[in-house]
């Protein structure tokens, strides 16, 4: 499985860390630490940053789907 950190770099595309963050309702440093691999997030959080990003969590944690959202 691809490392989280990757997908959801990924997956955020152009849109920015705070962007994201305000999306998702989660502090930006959270998002700068998954993407740099520091930190592992919780589910609830890893459901957040799926719905800001408009995948299933699913999309958002297996390598092998297509994105659907960017």
């Amino acid at each position: 499985m691809m490392k989280l950190s990757k997908r959801l770099l990924e997956l955020r595309g152009s849109i920015s860390q705070a962007e994201l963050a305000r999306k998702a309702g989660v502090p930006q440093s959270a998002i700068s630490e998954i993407e740099a691999g520091k930190r592992k997030p919780r589910i609830d959080t890893i459901q957040k940053l799926a719905l800001a990003l408009g995948v299933s969590v699913s999309e958002l944690l297996d390598e092998n789907e297509e994105p659907k959202a960017v």
